[in-house]
């Protein structure tokens, strides 16, 4: 019985309709909204997006980078809870809002965390002209470092250059949201529809059964 010889052209035919059918499977609304953009913690988000007039779709992204909605999350430096903050800065924050500060255990509680990431990124937000580049370049590198990168480079309110951003770390992290932010008002959005979401952007997706 003669041997059945190994096709290279049906082998990369059925790749390609692997390939195909896990793209469309991305791209279909409640998949992207599932499994690569979901929206946990949305009331608490929204309530307190809210309350310190905040972008709702910018603070769930910043929440998806920092700790891919792991409420336990704590980071090598000490930044704590869905937001990664660290404990001196939620102190601040607690004496700004007149609160008695948190305890680590309580910083890990996920509407105490969201509360004080949001009221944060208010005031950067209102600390930096409302630049949500600069506000973002803030929340990851400290507000000190982008203040100094101002007035060392002469940057404007209207600054939109996020390639000028001197830490690799900071300059990726602010791509990341806003392209973050972006899927989630064409996914969330009221009337908004939906784009196909571009293979090359599926890292900053971060599937959420990897973590």
């Amino acid at each position: 019985m003669p041997k059945r010889r190994f096709s290279f052209k049906k082998f990369f035919i059925l790749i390609f309709i692997i390939c195909a059918g896990v793209y469309a499977f991305v791209n279909f609304p409640t998949t992207q909204k599932t499994v690569l953009y979901p929206f946990p913690y949305r009331a608490e988000i929204e309530k307190f997006s809210r309350n310190y007039q905040v972008d709702k779709f910018l603070a769930v992204s910043v929440m998806k980078v920092e700790s891919n909605f792991y409420e336990d999350a704590y980071s090598g430096s000490g930044a704590v809870g869905l937001m990664q903050l660290m404990p001196e800065t939620a102190g601040w924050i607690a004496y700004c809002l007149n609160e008695e500060p948190p305890s680590i255990e309580e910083m890990h509680d996920c509407e105490t965390n969201i509360k004080y990431g949001i009221w944060y990124l208010a005031e950067l937000e209102e600390e930096f002209f409302g630049n949500d580049i600069l506000a973002l370049a803030a929340y990851n590198a400290g507000r000190g470092n982008v203040q100094h990168w101002i007035e060392e480079n002469g940057w404007k309110k209207n600054f939109s250059d996020i390639d000028a951003i001197p830490y690799d770390e900071t300059r990726n992290y602010v791509k990341r949201v806003l392209q973050c932010r972006e899927k989630y008002s064409e996914l969330y959005g009221a009337g908004i529809g939906y784009k196909l979401i571009q293979l090359s952007e599926l890292r900053f997706a971060s599937l959420k059964f990897l973590y």
